[in-house]
């Protein structure tokens, strides 16, 4: 698995045909061939970081250059469609500053295709979840990211493994994961559901609200304003959309159209936008937020402890505390 940088950002540019970590500024790593190598190198440029940081950054480096190799699987991850690219390796290590943004190391990759998270087995969710750079995958799981990219049936007996030891886990790296469960569970929720969550998120977050009576509702799931009868601004009105294909221009340009003075529009999809839709919001005249579930999630977290019983209801969660100087 290598990660396409800080919440997915660079999956657009590795979908085309390459994976790439950080750690530009260290220049070509081409002669580091060994992990003392490697780890020589991070002493010198960066004597004062910590030693579990460290060790991290030695090891993904090194299992990028030295360990992954040409014709090894490799998987990324699209956090706004929740689907992963499986592909292989298929060139060894370069240094390329204008290829993959801003991170210079890269490796060529051919992707097979894509395979939606919500497919796969539980454990396998559990295994993709690390929020590392770069880490090996279970056999197990490599199985069934293939099976379903073939459209082979789930097998019911799963094999026991032993995982991989994950050097350097941060506190980041636990909240990113504890994040990537947290929208497995929004996911499972249906499509009424997801508007209950909506209203209880805007609850929270203190407005009144409630979701529209079913039937005709021009693009409308979800009203609320500060008073509740649409009196004070500002009245807000959400469609909400529980889908796995991402939503085009035409249904975004047709919200907008539905909003009046004085509206503001919230459009919330689980199979984030394209392009030309995140520019359709951008360019209307009526402010408009497009929620995406990686978004969602986060809102859930940020506001949790305000949601009422229902919201609670919806998304079980408790609080983890982690130790302050970690």
């Amino acid at each position: 698995m290598v990660r396409a940088g800080e919440g997915g950002r660079l999956i657009e540019e590795f979908e085309k045909g390459f994976v790439a970590i950080g750690w530009s500024n260290l220049g070509d790593l081409s002669r580091l061939s060994t992990k003392e190598n490697v780890a020589a190198l991070i002493e010198k440029k960066y004597p004062e970081i910590k030693p579990s940081k460290k060790s991290k950054s030695i090891g993904v480096i090194n299992k990028f250059l030295n360990v992954v190799g040409i014709g090894d699987i490799v998987v990324s991850y699209d956090t706004s469609t929740r689907e992963y690219l499986v592909g292989e390796i298929v060139g060894n290590y370069e240094y390329s500053p204008d290829t993959v943004g801003d991170y210079h190391q890269i490796r060529r990759a051919k992707w097979y295709g894509r395979v939606s998270r919500d497919e796969l087995r539980t454990s396998s969710k559990n295994s993709l979840g690390s929020l590392l750079t770069l880490f090996a995958l279970k056999p197990s799981v490599v199985d069934d990211l293939l099976r379903v990219l073939e459209g082979r049936p789930a097998e019911t007996a799963q094999a026991t493994e032993v995982a991989e030891e994950e050097e350097g886990i941060s506190k980041e790296d636990v909240v990113n994961q504890s994040k990537e469960l947290i929208k497995d569970l929004i996911t499972a929720l249906d499509a009424e559901e997801m508007e209950e969550l909506v209203a209880a998120l805007l609850r929270a977050m203190g407005f009144r609200a409630r979701v529209s009576p079913k039937g005709p509702d021009r693009g409308v799931d979800v009203i609320a304003s500060p008073d509740g009868l649409g009196l004070q601004e500002p009245r807000i009105k959400a469609e909400v959309k529980h889908r796995s294909g991402s939503m085009g221009s035409q249904a975004i340009r047709s919200f907008i159209g539905a909003l009046r003075p004085g509206d503001r529009g919230i459009y919330v999809s689980t199979g984030g936008f394209s392009k030309e839709s995140r520019y359709e919001a951008e360019r209307a005249n009526i402010p408009v937020s497009l929620v995406d579930i990686d978004e969602l999630a986060s809102l859930v977290v940020d506001f949790y402890e305000e949601f009422d019983l229902d919201g609670k209801a919806l998304i079980p969660l408790v609080r983890i505390y982690w130790p302050a100087e970690l």
